[in-house]
């Protein structure tokens, strides 16, 4: 086998449900980043790049019809670049880049784009054709999120729990209190304020112009919008169960629903040379595992199990771990099944998806981006990048630094 590099990427920031990125259509979301990297690296023939994958989940409005070839072809990359819309639901950006370096390993692939791209403000709301003739039955759903035309043969086989659901059931059979997922929350708040206030993430995002307050006019949207430095331990411990009548998860130990996209360029060495590109760090692995799916935040253990049997390394030999914070409750099951602390300083050390949110489709290349900034950083070797998702899957890679 070939091996896989990672050579750079750029995010737009992460905005807030209804925020600065809502003004813009999906598909000309997912072009911002080509955009990005096409202005960055002006030396590198475009025609060059083979294939471009972007994940997303949602494909039911503006981001139908393969978004993935609507951005790149937004985005200016020459009409024979060829692309691809993955989706694995939360895991799709990390998808983006398993398809990317699948094809590089095996000789497919010199030179792949792997990206992300998820608008869950502009998520419509959608309705089912009629299914008998004359029919007068109409449903509405919304799309953002979560089930909708549900088969009853899957609902009666495994259940339809809602996101959160699975979060109250992963506490419930994991024993996970709610003053820990508190203290989860309140730790990925502040690691992400001293990351942002730091200036630690600004190599990995450029500014997005947006729309004004006013008609007419514009703005630079510069910084991940979705952070609340102003919490603490005791508005943590004041919010109310947001799914269960006496549970114990809420909207403030929970991810957000947001708006963003990302892309990086993956290569071969032969690819990078010609390119021009520095690669940065390697993949090493990559490996996906299903569970049941009420109890999908589970995921990332027997994903990232599988992911060290088969590179044949500990979870001791990782630097850097992201792992993609849905719910704490989920995390703190997967770090404790993992023989993780909960609070360890390598693990998130610049916050999480409930400080920073979780565009679903982006989610992926964004910890991706981080990880690979961190070890630059730190001076470390190894990284692994997990995620939970839905319909029961965990998802899990692994890289290491250049």
């Amino acid at each position: 086998m070939l091996q896989a590099f990672i050579c750079d990427g750029i995010r737009t920031p992460v905005g807030r449900y209804g925020g600065a990125l809502s003004g813009i259509r999906t598909d000309d979301l997912g072009a911002l980043p080509i955009k990005a990297l096409m202005a960055r690296h002006p030396q590198l023939d475009w025609a060059q790049l083979e294939e471009v994958y972007y994940g997303c989940v949602n494909q039911a409005g503006e981001d139908n019809r393969n978004v993935a070839r609507m951005s790149a072809l937004l985005a200016g990359l020459p009409v024979s670049v060829a692309a691809a819309t993955v989706n694995r639901l939360c895991g799709s950006g990390l998808e983006a880049i398993a398809s990317a370096a699948r094809g590089i390993m095996t000789g497919q692939l010199d030179l792949a784009m792997a990206g992300g791209v998820e608008s869950m403000s502009r998520a419509p709301l959608v309705m089912p054709k009629a299914s008998s003739a004359f029919s007068r039955h109409a449903e509405i759903h919304d799309s953002t999120i979560g089930w909708r035309f549900v088969n009853p043969e899957m609902q009666r086989m495994y259940g339809i729990d809602a996101m959160g659901e699975t979060a109250e059931n992963v506490a419930q059979e994991h024993g996970i209190s709610r003053e820990d997922q508190d203290a989860f929350a309140f730790r990925s708040q502040q690691r992400a304020a001293h990351a942002m206030q730091a200036g630690i993430l600004k190599d990995e995002i450029f500014a997005v112009t947006v729309p004004g307050r006013k008609k007419g006019e514009t703005q630079s949207f510069e910084q991940d919008e979705h952070p609340r430095a102003e919490t603490t331990l005791a508005s943590l411990n004041a919010l109310r169960p947001a799914f269960r009548s006496g549970g114990s998860v809420t909207a403030g130990n929970a991810s957000g629903v947001n708006d963003g996209a990302a892309a990086m360029l993956l290569a071969s060495e032969t690819g990078a040379q010609r390119a021009g590109l520095k690669p940065v760090a390697r993949v090493i692995g990559f490996a996906t595992a299903g569970l049941a799916p009420r109890v999908m935040g589970f995921g990332p253990t027997p994903a990232v199990q599988k992911l060290l049997l088969q590179t044949k390394l500990s979870i001791g030999d990782f630097d850097v771990i992201e792992l993609n914070e849905a719910f704490a409750a989920q995390a703190l099951a997967v770090l404790r099944a993992l023989g993780l602390p909960d609070d360890g300083s390598h693990i998130n050390p610049n916050g999480g998806a409930i400080a920073f949110g979780h565009p679903l489709g982006m989610s992926g290349i964004r910890l991706t981006l981080t990880a690979v900034r961190q070890l630059e950083r730190s001076g470390g070797r190894r990284a692994l990048v997990t995620m939970c998702i839905g319909v029961g899957q965990g998802i899990a890679l692994a890289i290491e630094r250049i």
